[in-house]
Order: C-alpha cells, then structure tokens, then sequence
C-alpha cells in the first residue's frame, strides 16, 4: 500500500512538474531489412514504442513503394518510421508535429535508417490560418494533447498550454512539394478530435490525388461532430471502414453514419470510392 502511493504521488508530482526527457536508441528486426533502430522517447507518460514488420507490411497495402505519406500528427515518429520503411528510400515521408518537445525526437527519428528511409519533419499545426495557436496538454512536460480548445466537449482535463506555430497545410504542400504530389498515397490524422477541421482545409488535395486517409474517431467528440466527420469524408466520396489496429492482419469493417456512435473512440481508413 506504501509503495502504491509513493508511485501515485510520483506521478503526481511528473503531471505537475516541467521537464525535458531525452531518448534512448531500440533495436527492431524487420523482414528483409534487419535491424532498424528507433528513438524512444523518455518521458514517463509515453508508452514503449514497437517498429514491426507487420506494421511495415499494413503501410505497403496503403502506399506504393516510393510513394508519399503525409503523417499529420506524427509525435515521435512512432508511425512516421513505418511508414518510411514502406515506401522506401525513392519514398517520402512528411513528419508534422506541432509540439516543440516532442518534435526533437521525431527530427532524431528522421536522422536514422536514412539507407532505407526519407522522412522530412516539420514543427507547426495544421491549421486553417497561419498563426500561433495554443494546444492543451495533460501534463506540464507536454506528452499528450492537441487544439482542444476546438472540440464542443471542454471537460477534457489537458490543462497545460503550449504555442504552437499553424500552417496551412494544402498551401504548404502546393508552394514546397507540388511535383511529389502525383504520388500522394496516404494522409494519416491524429489530432485528438481536430481531424475533420484539417480535412477542410485541404479540399484540393483530396479532390485531386484521392489519398488514402487514416483519422481518429476521438473520444471526447459529441455526436454532431462525429457525423460532421462522417460527412466530410463522404462529401469528397470516401468509402469509411474500422480500422482495428496497425498491423497487416488487422479487419476492416465498413462503417456507416449510423455506426458513429457506437464505438466510443475508434480509428478509421477512409478509401476513395476510385480506389475501391
């Protein structure tokens, strides 16, 4: 019971306490490549990290070998080295992250596997409007959080502010890489519940290449804003499934507007009806 407390009260005391964490270097083995390495982020409320051949293998069913992925979202680079491994070093991948803390490990992330991989990392938010903009966060060090000020639902106990820089992201891919973008295979969004406003600003982008998209059903989002998801994404005529993991085994199942609700909080891929 003593020692119970004493890692309450540590943690406790983590939430409330500001601190830069540095990382340490793992070793993966992943089918045909060998050893991959990858920076694991310190911070004590980040989860252990795992680069896997089937995570490698659920990104080449997404995209083309030297293709492009956008990573919107891409904390430490956790998806982005995956993502690279699959499309290849003739690929690139597009690394955004939006916290500067954060955003020191996935530069490091970018910096290794380079004889396999292209990762291009990018410190600002997905915005509408250039800017700066403050994200909530759930503890001082800044692990977890996002715009959160822009989701209906305020009881959602992230506490810590950090400014971010805001881009738009259609005006940034259009002005840096307008001759990558034929080969745009896949955006992923993980903005705990700003997807949908992100998708708005790039209407060209979907209209144009068709990506394939993965966002986040976040868990704080009322009922009209996950059919507002919904209805963007079918706007730009996306077919909706589950996505129940990462991995090349993971099932999809198709989801309709009604299913919205059902699950509490939930991935999805959203293929263009092209595609199908």
């Amino acid at each position: 019971m003593i020692n119970y407390l004493k890692r309450k009260l540590k943690k406790r005391q983590q939430k409330k306490t500001f601190k830069e964490y540095g990382y340490e270097i793992k070793t993966f083995q992943i089918d045909k490549l060998g050893n991959i390495e990858y920076a694991q982020w310190l911070h004590p409320f980040e989860k252990p990290k795992e680069i896997t051949s089937s995570k490698v293998k659920f990104y080449n069913t997404l995209a083309r070998n030297g293709g492009m992925i956008v990573d919107i979202g891409a904390h430490t680079g956790d998806t982005s080295v995956p993502m690279a491994l699959a499309v290849g070093k003739e690929g690139l991948v597009l690394g955004i992250e939006p916290n500067q803390y954060v955003f020191k490990i996935l530069k490091k992330n970018s910096k290794l596997n380079t004889e396999y991989t292209n990762i291009h990392p990018y410190c600002f938010a997905a915005t509408e409007n250039e800017g700066i903009y403050t994200f909530n966060y759930s503890d001082a060090s800044f692990c977890n959080g996002g715009f959160l000020t822009q989701i209906r639902n305020q009881h959602h106990k992230h506490n810590y502010q950090l400014k971010v820089t805001g881009r738009n992201l259609e005006k940034f891919l259009y002005s840096n890489y307008s001759d990558d973008l034929t080969k745009l295979d896949l955006i992923k969004i993980d903005a705990e519940g700003y997807d949908k406003e992100i998708l708005k600003t790039i209407p060209n982008i979907l209209k144009d290449y068709k990506p394939n998209l993965m966002v986040e059903c976040y868990k704080r989002l009322t009922t009209k804003e996950r059919y507002e998801l919904f209805d963007i994404l079918n706007e730009y005529n996306y077919t909706v499934f589950y996505l129940e993991n990462f991995e090349i085994d993971g099932s999809k199942i198709k989801i309709e507007r009604e299913n919205m609700t059902d699950k509490k909080h939930f991935e999805m891929l959203a293929i263009h009806e092209a595609k199908i």
